[in-house]
């Protein structure tokens, strides 16, 4: 669980309810972190109300300080609860990226080696 989540919101207020499941939706995203990511990861989350034509949206933006890299997902929608939702996907998906990229070889080692190994024999 990300435990370093600052909630900052401009122009609107959050209730309880908001707080507690942005801290869950995005808590939860350490599974995709590498390990000596999952420590040091800071997330911070932007909420703001922008008034448009046909009517009232929010502009969600979510920042994930990694290490070695900075990860960005930002998005509108008509309720806060469904930008984050749509939010933790596009931040998943990044972090997988992010996991293989910081780790690029995760199979059994020497797996040809044997497998030449008991074809001469």
């Amino acid at each position: 669980m990300i435990k370093n989540i600052g909630l900052v919101a401009s122009k609107t207020k959050l209730n309880d309810a908001t707080k507690k499941y942005v801290e869950k939706r995005i808590g939860k995203l350490d599974k995709f972190l590498p390990r000596h990511a999952k420590k040091t990861v800071l997330a911070r989350v932007h909420v703001k109300e922008v008034g448009r034509a046909h009517g009232n949206k929010y502009e969600v933006e979510v920042v994930l300080d990694v290490p070695g890299k900075t990860i960005t997902a930002k998005d509108e929608a008509g309720n806060v609860l469904s930008a984050i939702d749509i939010l933790e996907v596009k931040l998943a998906t990044q972090l997988r990226r992010y996991k293989a990229e910081a780790h690029p070889y995760t199979g059994k080692k020497r797996l040809l080696s044997r497998l030449k190994i008991r074809s001469k024999i």
